[in-house]
């Protein structure tokens, strides 16, 4: 045996840090997307993902509020656009 440290703390080691998770399934972007302070429009959306627009709405409508009870705020912007939100 070597006299110093032993084997124990030769194999023990900090875990490594993991930078934050980005969202990785559409369906996590989406609510990503739906949570930022300023929301998003259908438009915005659909050319983040690379869905069409009844596609976004769809997502939005099933997966999101009747899976995920997640409740998605609309409003009209002056300039006619519906923006969502997810509420906090």
């Amino acid at each position: 045996m070597t006299k110093g440290k032993s084997a124990a703390t030769k194999t023990e080691r900090a875990p490594a840090k993991q930078p934050p998770r980005k969202a990785k399934t559409k369906l996590e972007q989406l609510e990503a997307m739906l949570r930022r302070p300023d929301g998003a429009t259908v438009e915005q959306i659909s050319k983040a993902l690379h869905w069409q627009t009844h596609s976004v709405r769809g997502a939005m409508s099933g997966a999101l509020k009747k899976k995920q009870s997640l409740v998605i705020t609309s409003e009209k912007t002056p300039d006619g656009r519906r923006l969502y939100r997810a509420a906090a």
